[in-house]
């Protein structure tokens, strides 16, 4: 009798991350997990070298007296280097601070004084000063580690002549309710807030991203999916994908961070593209350019492959287009070669293809899966299902996640992957509702069906609850962004300033970026202490003394060095009040009523723009 043999379950899933690297391992051996820069490409990491590398440093980090729970503050540059280190801190039982490799002192010094961790892993010298100068705060801060200095062998030294059961019996003592990461991300508010994810947060927001790519990653061979990561990718984007690709067996590169992306995308060939929509929006116009520089012929032929393929795309087949598709086929070969040629699918978490480009890269044979998640949904909330496109959404919500607009149109998020609020905040700041929807600051719609229709972000402050304001997508490849979510990063940092409470950058459709800001009251009375003023001066005068005009000049001033010119905040103004709903520019529910704003300062936003530079700004 003929028998066909017992399929072999998958492992279960990992409580704790911690576990991942040992799975990994189990799962696959001595197969390839991870791909590492390298001279002319890269190098293949399998899955014993993985858990070598990240037990290394994780005993590194518990001889330098690391605890179970303790916090370690990493804003090394993304990559591989710094997976490893994110990996490694699990595994003994800590907790990842994130912050951009890339921020400014002030936000670093936030992020010091708000988590005080007990070691730390920075990119340069010039982080290594921001924490030397608050030593005297962060009693509790023992080693602080330099990436460019000696790299990982410092972390992993201390830790060589330790037993690797150390390791084990940490994974083995974390459970899934711990805290695995904060994430220092922007609320309405524009403040500068810790996100803290526990272990069951981020693997429950994996692994519900894993589910719904089951029927792309069916369709290839075992080991066979890769997914390459862009330079700029890292903080909760890399984790996620990382994480992801461990618990569906995908092997994940990293890119060289000195070299163009859309080049090692054509040479690495993924099969899972993890992307944005600028990113796929500019290969195809790369491509379009090209058969124009053919002649009009070249021109003219593209143009017709491109309403083919969006017909194909959006399933409209006639008996004649299956020879016109072979007519045609030499330009979509030019695009699935731009992307490697062996690209199944593409994952856009970010969302916002144009319908008609995300039709056309479905007739390609190459679906856009468009997502929407943010940084306090564990990186993704609701993601297209494949085989189901309907362009301009960005899905229903994944399996155990639920989905619900307000009153007011806002989009409300419940689910395994929601985060339990902001570190060190007062219950009353936490944008959980207590009913467990997390308030996400961005308008939308759904449909009867539960897709997602994702809008603009909510321009309002709230007070009571906070929301983030950029849905935080789970790659980015360096490509160009959006002058908001520009503005929002410059808000954030001057924000980072303990003097500043609120801050509006202007700048879209005018010549240059400008600001409004104002300055909170308690941080004017301390002002008026330490300065020795009388008790009877009004604080409005104190926001506008030249000292502390000084004092803003020189934060926005830092903000510029690591701006681009045509971003940097030329002018700005401090207003001797803070936004309030008895001034009529906060709605009841403590939003910010931005056009009410912009018209009651209307006269000292023109002003702005006289000015040449921003040292004649207020």
């Amino acid at each position: 009798m003929r028998q066909s043999p017992t399929p072999v379950p998958p492992p279960p899933r990992p409580e704790v991350l911690g576990e991942l690297a040992y799975l990994s391992v189990q799962r696959d051996g001595d197969g390839t997990v991870l791909h590492r820069p390298a001279e002319g490409g890269w190098r293949d990491v399998d899955a014993t070298e993985f858990l070598t590398s990240v037990t290394r440093l994780a005993r590194g980090l518990i001889a330098a007296g690391v605890g179970l729970g303790d916090r370690v503050l990493v804003a090394a540059p993304g990559g591989y280097e710094r997976t490893l280190v994110v990996f490694a801190v699990w595994a003994a039982g800590g907790v990842v601070v994130e912050v951009p490799p890339n921020c400014s002192p002030g936000l670093l010094r936030r992020a010091l004084r708000d988590s005080r961790p007990a070691v730390a892993v920075l990119r340069d010298q010039r982080q290594t000063r921001v924490a030397a100068s608050l030593q005297h705060e962060l009693v509790d801060l023992g080693r602080v580690w330099t990436v460019d200095d000696a790299g990982l062998e410092a972390i992993a030294k201390p830790g060589a002549y330790m037993d690797g059961t150390a390791v084990r019996f940490r994974v083995e003592e974390s459970t899934a309710q711990d805290t695995a990461l904060i994430h220092y991300t922007v609320t309405p508010q524009r403040r500068v807030r810790g996100a803290v994810l526990t272990h069951r947060n981020l693997l429950a927001a994996a692994g519900a991203a894993v589910d719904r790519l089951a029927p792309v990653l069916a369709s290839m061979p075992a080991g066979a999916a890769t997914t390459l990561l862009g330079p700029r990718t890292g903080g909760l984007a890399s984790c996620s994908a990382v994480v992801a690709g461990v618990l569906a067996g995908v092997r994940v590169g990293f890119a060289h961070p000195e070299q163009v992306f859309a080049h090692q995308v054509r040479e690495f060939a993924p099969t899972l593209l993890v992307t944005d929509a600028a990113f796929l929006t500019r290969v195809y116009e790369v491509e379009r350019s090209r058969a124009r520089q053919g002649g009009w012929d070249g021109a003219q032929g593209f143009e017709a492959a491109t309403r083919l393929a969006v017909d194909l795309g959006r399933k409209k087949r006639r008996p004649w287009q299956r020879m016109s598709r072979a007519i045609y086929d030499w330009a979509f070969a030019r695009v699935r070669d731009a992307l490697g040629g062996q690209v199944r699918a593409a994952v856009c978490v970010p969302g916002g293809l144009e319908p008609r480009l995300a039709y056309f890269y479905e007739g390609l044979g190459i679906p856009v899966l468009e997502g929407f998640g943010l940084a306090q949904t564990g990186g993704v909330a609701a993601l297209t299902v494949p085989g189901q496109p309907r362009p301009g959404t960005v899905g229903p919500a994944v399996d155990g996640v639920e989905l619900k607009t307000a009153d007011d149109g806002e989009v409300l998020v419940r689910g395994p992957g929601v985060f339990a609020g902001y570190h060190n905040a007062v219950q009353e700041d936490t944008q959980v509702l207590p009913d467990g929807w997390l308030a996400t600051g961005r308008l939308g719609e759904l449909d009867e069906q539960g897709y997602l229709t994702v809008r603009e972000a909510v321009p309002q402050v709230r007070s009571g609850r906070e929301a983030e304001v950029p849905a935080v997508g789970v790659v980015t490849d360096g490509t160009a962004r959006s002058a908001t979510a520009d503005y929002v990063d410059l808000e954030t940092q001057l924000l980072a300033h303990p003097l500043i409470s609120q801050v509006i950058v202007l700048g879209e459709g005018r010549p240059y970026a400008t600001a409004l800001i104002t300055l909170k009251r308690d941080q004017l009375e301390y002002w008026r202490l330490i300065n020795n003023l009388p008790l009877s001066t009004p604080l409005e005068q104190i926001a506008l003394a030249p000292e502390v005009g000084a004092e803003i000049r020189r934060v926005v001033e830092e903000v510029n060095n690591g701006v681009p010119p045509e971003l940097m905040i030329r002018a700005f103004h401090v207003l001797p009040e803070e936004f309030s709903q008895a001034s009529g520019l906060l709605l009841p529910s403590g939003r910010l009523r931005r056009d009410a704003v912009l018209r009651a300062f209307a006269d000292e936003i023109e002003a702005l723009y006289a000015p040449p530079s921003i040292e004649e700004g207020r």
